[in-house]
């Protein structure tokens, strides 16, 4: 993910797919009032943030444990990657429970957990948190993006209306295909490094 604040928080921004995640929202939150709709959104995102932060300091020593070299994170967080492009440009039905709990209200699964902060975020920020020299400038762009997802989802209703079930999707693709070129972009840095090919020159 680099070192850059703000490419990581664009990254994160994309993998945490707050626009993707609207419909499921609105759908598992559709017989809530909105007060308590608003109230169970933060409470969400802010258990995907602590989790996502969480990771930022015990990924280290995950790694070192798994014995897991950066090559192979890099590999394998591309590959993970791509998928997660390749599902957002070429969209399949959620395979998500939309069916309100007992007490009517999700309580971190499946909303904060895997749809906010689902394997590849996880996945990104434990690769990040070995690169990053500065961890805290990671965890700053995890509240970053966190936040900007909150406000996404708190919006949701609007942006339903706003923009459709149709505009939605077309804006999902767009990042999608951002994704994409990101993580073929990772798969080549890990590729390279793990063969010691020299990095390719530009026109």
């Amino acid at each position: 993910m680099g070192h850059d604040f703000f490419s990581s928080v664009f990254l994160l921004l994309l993998l945490l797919d707050p626009l993707g995640n609207v419909p499921v929202f609105l759908s598992l939150l559709k017989d809530l009032p909105p007060a308590r709709r608003r109230h169970v959104v933060l409470r969400e995102c802010a258990v995907a943030g602590v989790v996502l932060i969480v990771f930022v300091f015990v990924g280290d020593v995950l790694l070192k444990v798994m014995h897991l070299s950066e090559p192979a994170l890099e590999i394998s967080g591309g590959i993970i990657l791509f998928l997660i492009a390749m599902g957002m440009v070429f969209p399949r039905p959620p395979v998500v429970d939309t069916d309100a709990p007992p007490n009517g209200e999700p309580f971190i699964v499946p909303l904060a957990i895997p749809m906010i902060a689902g394997p590849a975020a996880l996945a990104t920020v434990l690769l990040a948190s070995r690169q990053a020299e500065q961890p805290w400038l990671l965890v700053a762009a995890i509240v970053v993006a966190i936040a900007i997802s909150t406000l996404v989802l708190l919006a949701a209703g609007w942006l339903s209306r706003m923009f459709g079930k149709s505009g939605l999707q077309a804006m999902e693709r767009l990042m999608g295909l951002v994704l994409t070129a990101m993580s073929v972009q990772m798969l080549i840095s890990g590729i390279r490094i793990a063969f010691n090919l020299a990095p390719a020159t530009m026109p």
